[in-house]
């Protein structure tokens, strides 16, 4: 997992990048607490209905998202994830990059994550 200052790259500048590398972009947008920051990441990935809203329910949910980028046949894709000041002071923060980073290792190059601090 990277992680960029929003003062360094622009959105746009990383997602031409990211596309420059033959990869898909997904933004996951800004939340400033855990419970927003989960629902953040389970809309946007669109995760199932059944989706707990916990950190052990993306954990999981992580690891079949990077099973099915990995068996559809597209390109690769990288996330931006984008972290307002007010969460990055969360203790949950660390707990998601966490699971971010084991997310990245078990997809392998399916799967990158980027978070940008705005």
């Amino acid at each position: 997992m990277k992680i960029y200052s929003a003062d360094t790259w622009t959105l746009e500048e990383l997602k031409d990048q990211i596309g420059d590398a033959g990869r898909r972009t997904v933004v996951i947008p800004a939340a400033d607490t855990k419970k927003a920051v989960l629902k953040a990441f389970g809309e946007t990935l669109q995760f199932p209905e059944h989706y707990g809203v916990n950190l052990d329910a993306l954990n999981d949910s992580l690891h079949d998202f990077a099973d099915s980028v990995t068996d559809d046949g597209q390109a690769p894709i990288t996330f931006i994830w984008q972290v307002p000041a007010v969460f990055r002071a969360d203790r949950s923060f660390g707990v998601i990059c966490e699971i971010l980073q084991d997310a990245e290792r078990y997809a392998g190059k399916n799967l990158a994550v980027i978070a940008v601090c705005l």
